[in-house]
């Protein structure tokens, strides 16, 4: 059975994970990754810089509150190893959690150490953004999987089960959100450093076959974004009216009413022209979108215990 204490701590990584990111994205947007130069983990080639710009308290604070983020996972991992039992489902899940954050903060140290910040509008950053996204979404979805299956007390580790229609489509959709999210991420990036003055110029710009790769692609989020989410309110539509598990059912209404809310969002971003706060709420809901889509995946994909 799970531990009480051990569910309420790893719902409580998980959030505080989620505001970190949430800080990451500031980062990214106020210009500030270069506030430590290309030193990591050293800031501007010190530990701690004695009059420190605006940039650097901000890249620094940053890199705190990660520091703390490795810190409360080394303890889940510890706690989950000596609390329950070799093959639990508790360590399975802690241990891919310790993973994705290595290599979370491996790719952060990637991004300074390249020069990948602040005005760096190369392939090789938008690339590594991206991918810096994918595992932030891994991230969050082991975190999800650990803090879910603590509070439902649940054992044996994680296995996909075979319930016909089902295992594939919330597959295809799980892996539709993450290629939306990192699209996502290129145009966070590309409306960062290329800010439009109206929506009509910022327009015109997507189509111009002169535009920067980051501006013309631009157009292709918004597409993938109401393709998926009209795909995965398909599928919670389904699952609600068709699954026998009343937990699903709920989690279904969650999920399309979270893709809902975060459509409307990201056309508020759109149309306001993606100014910071916007882009910081609107990736909020990403991860909490994510984190019910996991949550009613996992009920699908594991269902010998439901």
């Amino acid at each position: 059975m799970g531990s009480r204490r051990f569910s309420r701590y790893s719902w409580g990584v998980l959030a505080y994970t989620v505001l970190v990111i949430a800080w990451g994205a500031f980062v990214r947007a106020s210009g500030s990754g270069a506030g430590c130069g290309e030193h990591w983990p050293l800031c501007n080639g010190v530990v701690v810089p004695r009059s420190p710009g605006l940039e650097t308290i901000v890249e620094l604070s940053h890199r705190l509150t990660s520091g703390l983020t490795l810190i409360a996972v080394a303890i889940m991992v510890i706690w989950a190893f000596r609390k329950f039992p070799k093959g639990h489902a508790l360590r399975q899940g802690s241990v891919l959690t310790g993973i994705f954050l290595v290599l979370e903060a491996a790719v952060g140290a990637g991004l300074v150490l390249a020069a990948l910040v602040k005005d760096n509008a190369s392939i090789l950053r938008a690339v590594v953004i991206s991918a810096h996204l994918l595992n932030t979404f891994l991230l969050v979805g082991s975190m999800t999987y650990v803090a879910w299956y603590a509070t439902r007390g649940r054992s044996s580790r994680f296995r996909v089960g075979i319930r016909g229609w089902q295992v594939p489509t919330v597959l295809v959709g799980l892996v539709l959100f993450m290629i939306v999210g990192s699209s996502g991420a290129i145009v966070a990036l590309g409306d960062t450093l290329f800010p439009t003055a109206t929506l009509t110029e910022g327009l015109a710009q997507d189509f111009s076959p002169t535009a920067h790769f980051l501006i013309r692609l631009r157009i292709v989020h918004p597409i993938l974004a109401m393709l998926t989410s009209a795909y995965w309110l398909v599928v919670s539509t389904l699952l609600r009216n068709l699954s026998p598990n009343k937990t699903v059912v709920r989690l279904s209404t969650m999920a399309a009413g979270a893709v809902v809310f975060q459509v409307l969002l990201g056309c508020v971003n759109l149309v306001l022209l993606a100014p910071t706060w916007i882009q910081l709420a609107h990736l909020i809901v990403a991860d909490l979108t994510w984190v019910i889509l996991m949550i009613l995946s996992l009920e699908v994909l594991h269902p010998e215990e439901n």
